[in-house]
């Protein structure tokens, strides 16, 4: 056992002194574009469940450590059971945000990352129709790794976050939802492209 950890605690930094050299990373001026594009298919017997999400980022460094930059996101869910009409829910969101790399002119970085945006969501189920607006902010911590000088893999894990829903209804009350944590649909991947 204690070979093993050895060995992963020497493979672990010896990944980390081999992160620290300057090939890739990012400087004051750089532009860059990321994103994330998922899919999924669940099943239960007769019932499935298919979805798709877009959000792509577009993000500039105003000094050595701090990117800023837009965000727009698309998901969309379709139901579909035996004998019933499928249940589509979608929700498109624009946003903004904010980063501060902590290396940000190595291959790899840590960065914090606070970001706010404006949702629109959209429930329909065959004549059946319900919207609803509102806003979202969160806090969350991420990292970058070039793996060319202009193509990197990142991953933000965690939120801190809160969010609120109004439905578009005359007296409608919102739904406030106040997020802490790290669980499996807080870890999202993606790929940036450094221009």
């Amino acid at each position: 056992m204690k070979k093993v950890l050895l060995s992963l605690t020497a493979l672990f930094a010896f990944g980390l002194v081999s992160a620290q050299d300057t090939n890739g990373g990012f400087a004051n001026g750089d532009l860059f574009i990321s994103g994330t594009v998922g899919f999924s298919n669940e099943s239960t017997g007769d019932v499935k469940s298919n979805g798709f999400t877009v959000s792509p980022r577009l993000g500039y460094f105003v000094s050595e450590n701090i990117a800023v930059g837009v965000s727009l996101g698309y998901t969309s869910t379709t139901d579909k059971a035996p004998n019933t009409e499928d249940e589509t829910l979608s929700m498109l969101e624009v946003g903004a945000f904010g980063r501060y790399y902590f290396t940000p002119a190595n291959k790899f970085s840590l960065f914090g990352q606070l970001g706010v945006a404006y949702a629109s969501n959209k429930w329909e189920q065959g004549d059946l129709e319900a919207k609803s607006n509102g806003f979202n902010i969160g806090l969350a911590p991420g990292i970058n790794y070039f793996v060319s000088d202009h193509l990197a893999l990142e991953a933000t894990f965690g939120i801190l976050g809160y969010s609120t829903d109004k439905p578009d209804t005359d007296g409608a009350e919102s739904t406030d939802t106040f997020e802490f944590g790290v669980d499996m649909s807080n870890i999202n991947f993606g790929i940036v492209y450094k221009f």
